[in-house]
């Protein structure tokens, strides 16, 4: 198994490798880039310049002929989008841009943000708290649920348990997530009906002032709403593999026969059953969580106000803030590729008779 886990982690880097390699391509086509964002907003009236180059205004009241290259830069002088372009490392070729930003990323120094006055890895650290709660707990409550429910739809597959509780799993597969959520922020957050839950936030403004149990609570009250609008789906998907995984194994003969031999149907289901169907269910437990981290974040945190890496990434994708792109890019794939490596290690774990020492990777 260590060999096979030592080939895993060296893919890792001609992958990591590629997934960057794509996107920094696809970004040199993109228009719009962070230049052209700046001076947009200088011609709205704002004072970026100031924010991040550090200089004063008088670039900006010149009327000089600019650099024809931007679009929107007439009447800004060639020297100021000079500095511009060295203030943000776009004055060196592409493929000198992309080595520099692989070997900075080699030594985990993922630059500042171009409209943040702080470093991405910091930024991504300080963001990373409320995606984590996100994906976990949806993903506990999901498998909570699925499990039981997917095994008594097994058990009573064909009945009308099974005809009802199918219905509503196919609903509730139906719903998109962000439609979910703006029900529930409708219904509960003081829309036009009841104000339970908190529109927004994921802890209250006297935070610090409450006890230990208060802020328990607390949290918990905050998260009930974009928890259950991010669960809803994985749950459906879960428990219809569950209740297949289940039906499949029922059928085959080592069942028939532990029941010939008298043995109870839980002994026969939770001592016999259950190990081999819930191989595949157990097992992909990170990458069920690695999906709602990242699949229905940037849409919930954005509903519900959450600060956290899913609207992260949206609003720097609006501002081409590229270090910040390109700095949760390498750790989305970093991570996820990791989990890749974990599922099969669940895999190993909860039947140790799979060996992937005799395949190929």
């Amino acid at each position: 198994m260590g060999a096979y886990i030592l080939r895993r982690l060296l893919l890792i880097i001609p992958t990591l490798f590629g997934i960057m390699v794509i996107n920094f391509t696809l970004t040199q086509f993109v228009p719009g880039g962070p230049i052209e964002q700046i001076i947009a907003q200088m011609e709205g009236g704002g004072d970026v310049f100031e924010t991040i180059s550090g200089g004063g205004d008088a670039g900006i009241e010149a009327a000089s002929s600019g650099d024809e290259g931007y679009l929107g830069a007439r009447g800004l002088p060639a020297e100021f989008i000079a500095e511009l372009e060295k203030e943000f490392g776009f004055d060196k070729p592409p493929l000198e841009r992309f080595f520099t930003m692989i070997w900075n990323y080699m030594r985990l120094d993922f630059g500042e943000s171009y409209f943040r006055s702080i470093g991405v890895f910091e930024l991504v650290a300080e963001k990373m708290p409320v995606s984590i709660t996100l994906g976990l707990w949806s993903t506990v409550i999901a498998y909570m649920i699925s499990i039981p429910l997917g095994i008594q739809k097994a058990v009573r597959d064909g009945t009308k348990f099974d005809t009802w509780t199918s219905g509503m799993i196919i609903v509730a597969y139906a719903i998109p997530g962000f439609l979910f959520a703006i029900l529930l922020l409708v219904l509960f957050a003081g829309g036009s009906y009841l104000q339970w839950f908190p529109l927004r936030g994921l802890t209250s403004g006297n935070w610090e002032e409450l006890s230990l149990w208060g802020k328990v609570v607390d949290y918990f009250w905050h998260i009930t709403l974009p928890v259950l609008a991010s669960t809803i789906a994985s749950f459906a998907t879960l428990t219809l593999l569950t209740k297949n995984s289940f039906l499949d194994e029922i059928k085959k003969q080592y069942v028939v026969t532990a029941r010939a031999k008298g043995l109870a149907e839980n002994r026969v289901l939770y001592g016999h059953v259950f190990r081999n169907a819930m191989l595949i269910v157990i097992a992909g437990f990170p990458s069920v969580f690695l999906g709602v981290f990242f699949g229905g974040s940037v849409i919930i945190e954005t509903l519900f106000s959450l600060d956290g890496l899913g609207r992260l990434g949206y609003e720097a994708a609006l501002a081409r803030d590229y270090p910040v792109i390109f700095g949760t890019l390498f750790v989305f794939g970093l991570l996820g590729l990791l989990i890749g490596i974990l599922s099969d290690l669940m895999y190993v774990f909860v039947d140790p008779r799979i060996d992937f020492e005799g395949r190929e990777v």
